[in-house]
């Protein structure tokens, strides 16, 4: 089976669109003490939508040849998802209280801009590029090809 890349890509952006959207209502609902929150459809359709964002970032992995290894933007985005993940973990379970839960929400939704950020400017300070940590050596320096104004790493 031939799998291709800017297929995979929607499929990959449309799931994290879907899981963005609904990590807000579920914070929203959070806040409200909104009891569909309870609602089985709604405790289920996360860990679907999740599976197809996994599965199509895998995808995307495989078939480009770029790994946390060998690429530290994709591996700021691994470690930002596993904060973003233990975040919204917090947020989203009952069992603490409502303000240690709104910050992790609120925090939570940083992580994912962080994330995004990184997704889209390959480059691991994402939007803190224009701090000062941007501008550590260890970071992969953007490269931009005259003719399409496309940044690579190298």
């Amino acid at each position: 089976m031939h799998l291709n890349y800017q297929y995979i890509k929607i499929i990959h952006l449309v799931a994290v669109s879907l899981s963005i959207t609904g990590f807000l209502l579920r914070g929203i609902g959070v806040a409200a003490n909104a009891r569909w929150l309870k609602n089985n459809l709604v405790r289920t359709l996360p860990h679907i939508n999740d599976s197809v964002l996994l599965a199509s970032a895998l995808a995307l992995v495989w078939i480009s040849g770029t790994t946390p290894l060998n690429s530290s933007w994709l591996l700021a985005k691994v470690i930002g998802l596993l904060v973003y993940i233990a975040l919204g973990t917090i947020a989203i379970r009952p069992g603490r209280s409502k303000k240690t839960r709104m910050l992790a929400w609120l925090f939570s939704l940083f992580v994912f801009g962080y994330i995004v950020s990184v997704a889209l400017s390959k480059h691991p300070a994402g939007f803190l590029q224009a701090t000062s940590i941007a501008t550590s050596p260890l970071y992969d320096k953007p490269v931009y090809d005259s003719l399409n104004q496309n940044a690579t790493l190298r």
